[in-house]
């Protein structure tokens, strides 16, 4: 009886596409089906599928499973959380409030919410939509306030924390920062203005005028929600564990929905019946910072190009999910993919299932930036031996990248969160993490034997690290930094303490954490970085950068 229940859930698995949904050919379906090969089995969370062609869910299934503890497959109809793919939503109930002039585009933060900081004057709506406003990012400073995945905060609490922030990452316009804190604050203004929550405002005026009815904002944690997928990750036994969470913000995350539902949020892109040519226009317009230049984020959308071709995209990464939602708008073509695990990389996925259907669309020749130039310019036809590649390479302070050998194998880690992983040989001097190629190590500027860069190309996106020079840390009194720290922005008092040669960190009642001597009065965390400042050259404070929150000051007590 057992064998032929697990018989017929394989089954489920293997024919969770609808007939008249499958009009691939059989070499186009297989072609999709391998990408998603690892993740189609009985004993193990996958995703669901979408893939949308001129108006038509031409395929949609499910792989893996929805439900471990129940065995209930993955399929177009499963229900997951999007995490930032609900970016779009936000932006989408802000732009029609502003179509019905309820509000606008250059409205300041501090009309409405005048408890902030002077600051919040000189930030305006459009900078929350397209990161541009400074603002430090609330996920961030939970964590470094000592808060942990399972720990618990209301919109209240968040809403205090930016208030208690006295200065911003930067001047409104002046970069380009991803922060959930203005996505988060988009939605508390929709609050406001539409005097009804948001969950509230975009069922009346998208999701119920759309027929979306299996999606909604997520704000009430304790809501049953029909056909849901749970998340997972993984655990160290070789299988997964729950990952969910109780947290109640929306805006910047919350969206539960489906492949099927996200079919008619696509075919609005399109058809203007409920959303207007003019809507669209606005959420596609991709934002200007002060000096003249363009980014690629418009209003929670990423407009931008793949081998020559425009897309218009967003992914989503939250507890154990991830999403990615792709078009090719052009071609009229879209991927969804919905994930329930919290270790897949859905984006990457999404654009190998495009590979299927627009391989001999893509352009041979594409646009060159001055990166790619440069790249070109420095690379030599030589081919480098291994061991010429070892070394540590620096990205900026802290944040290192050292190459070596493991089992014969070139080998990176990473410093700023220890992820480790073999690079896959490519062409000349070129590595790629895995075999799709997103991410792509080149090897360059070979001098007294040892190459003196890498360049870092993730989809079009380059970064530059160079060979780090080796500096002598030895004569370095580590008891120095030992003492307690602390940041009133943050609430929390940091101990640092010396145990043997190490120095470690402790965040509330946090178990101590190891840091890292980069530099005479620079230490690394995880990524952060803590810059100590002398008097009378005795150390009395540090200042912290921690990726999407910045210039966080940290007093000796």
């Amino acid at each position: 009886m057992k064998l032929t229940y697990q018989l017929l859930i394989l089954i489920a698995i293997s024919f969770t596409a609808s007939a008249d949904t499958n009009t691939l050919s059989k070499e186009q379906s297989q072609a999709v089906d391998k990408i998603f090969s690892d993740w189609d089995k009985a004993n193990a969370p996958g995703c669901g599928l979408g893939i949308i062609k001129d108006g038509k869910l031409i395929y949609a299934r499910g792989y893996g499973m929805a439900n471990l503890e129940y065995d209930l497959p993955n399929n177009s109809q499963s229900v997951y959380r999007i995490g930032s793919t609900s970016k779009q939503f936000t932006a989408a109930s802000i732009v029609l409030l502003a179509e019905n002039e309820k509000l606008s585009l250059d409205d300041s933060l501090n009309k409405f919410f005048p408890d902030f900081p002077d600051y919040a004057k000189d930030i305006t709506v459009r900078h929350l939509l397209n990161h541009t406003s400074g603002i430090r990012d609330y996920l961030t400073i939970s964590y470094l306030k000592g808060l942990q995945g399972d720990d618990f905060f209301t919109d209240k609490d968040v809403m205090r924390w930016l208030i208690n922030q006295t200065e911003l990452n930067f001047d409104p316009g002046e970069e380009y920062v991803y922060s959930n804190s203005g996505y988060w604050l988009l939605g508390q203004i929709v609050n406001q203005v539409a005097e009804m929550s948001m969950a509230d405002f975009a069922m009346q005026e998208i999701f119920k005028p759309l027929g979306m009815s299996s999606t909604h904002f997520h704000n009430d944690h304790t809501e049953i929600v029909k056909n849901r997928a749970s998340g997972y990750v993984p655990n160290d036994k070789d299988g997964f564990q729950i990952s969910m969470t109780t947290l109640d913000m929306i805006g910047d995350g919350g969206i539960f929905t489906s492949i099927e539902d996200i079919k008619k949020w696509d075919d609005a892109y399109y058809e203007s019946k409920v959303l207007s040519n003019e809507f669209w226009k606005t959420m596609t317009q991709t934002g200007k910072l002060n000096n003249g230049e363009d980014i690629d984020y418009a209003s929670g959308l990423i407009v931008n190009k793949h081998k020559g071709l425009n897309t218009v995209s967003h992914g989503g990464a939250f507890v154990g999910f991830r999403a990615e939602l792709l078009r090719f708008p052009d071609q009229k073509l879209s991927v969804a993919i919905f994930t329930n695990r919290g270790d897949a990389n859905p984006s990457s996925m999404a654009y190998q299932v495009a590979d299927v259907f627009l391989s001999d669309q893509y352009q041979v020749k594409e646009e060159t930036s001055d990166a790619s130039e440069i790249v070109e310019s420095i690379i030599d036809s030589e081919e480098y031996s291994a061991k010429q590649l070892l070394g540590s390479y620096q990205l900026r302070p802290g944040m290192d990248i050292t190459i070596t050998l493991v089992n014969d194998k070139v080998h990176a880690l990473q410093s700023w969160n220890s992820e480790e992983y073999d690079l896959i040989k490519g062409e000349l001097n070129s590595y790629t993490i895995d075999d799709s190629g997103d991410i792509k190590f080149t090897f360059a500027d070979l001098q007294d034997n040892s190459t003196q860069k890498i360049w870092v190309d993730q989809q079009g996106r380059k970064s530059e690290l160079k060979r780090k020079e080796e500096v002598d840390l030895s004569n370095i009194n580590l008891k120095e930094f030992v003492g307690s720290y602390y940041s009133s922005e943050l609430d929390v008092i940091y101990k640092i303490t010396l145990v043997g040669e190490t120095l470690k960190l402790q965040m509330k009642n946090n178990d101590p954490e190891k840091l890292n001597l980069v530099d005479k009065d620079l230490l690394s965390f995880q990524g952060s970085m803590f810059q100590f400042k002398r008097e009378n050259d005795e150390i009395y404070d540090f200042v912290m950068n921690a990726g999407r929150a910045k210039n966080l000051k940290f007093v000796k007590q």
